[in-house]
Formats: C-alpha cells, structure tokens, sequence
C-alpha cells in the first residue's frame, strides 16, 4: 500500500478511536486492532503529528497510581473525519474504475 495512503488512512483510524469518548495510548490500539494492525512505535508518532496539526488534545491523569496521556478530538478532528468520508466516496469512484473489466468479466 502506498505509504502516503496509509498514513492518512492511519490517522483518521486514530481520531475515529477517540471520536466518542477520550481514550489513551494501549486502548487506541487494542479498538483499531480488530481492523488495522497497528504498534506502539507506529501510534504514538501519529499521535504526535494529530496533536500539532490541532486534530486532537492530550491531558494527563494519574491512573492506578502512574499517570496516563489521554487524548481528545477537537471540532478540527471531527472535520477531519468528514473531509475523510468525503475523499472515500472518489476513493471508491477510482477502484470501481480501476476495476471494471475485471467485475465485466466475471
């Protein structure tokens, strides 16, 4: 997969793992998981650039005594979100296009 694509695709994934509730590191990638494999040394780099890009926010909290990043979608990630919608639909225009003659001789 081209690794441009896959960023995007990563960090929308990402922000749609926080869009309902704030969530931190381990949990993000255990809901992405069952749909995209994804490590710490992957997520937390994204997490970095959706944070200076102002796509989310972070806020520390002490938790079973050792104090834990969580992270929230900000009214720019929930756009983000959309434009993503968006952009699929033409994302899926291309593949149907790419794809004709193989689905024509079937």
């Amino acid at each position: 997969m081209d690794v441009q694509l896959k960023r995007g695709l990563l960090d929308v994934c990402v922000l749609a793992a926080i869009k309902n509730e704030d969530s931190y590191g381990y949990q993000i990638i255990k809901d992405i998981k069952p749909y995209i494999e994804i490590s710490e040394s992957t997520l937390y780099p994204i997490l970095r650039r959706l944070e200076a890009s102002e796509l989310l926010t972070v806020r520390t909290a002490e938790h079973n005594g050792r104090l834990r990043k969580y992270y929230h979608i900000t009214a720019s990630g929930l756009k983000r979100i959309d434009a993503f919608r968006e952009e699929w639909e033409e994302i899926m225009s291309v593949y149907k296009y790419v794809t004709r003659e193989e689905n024509a001789n079937d």
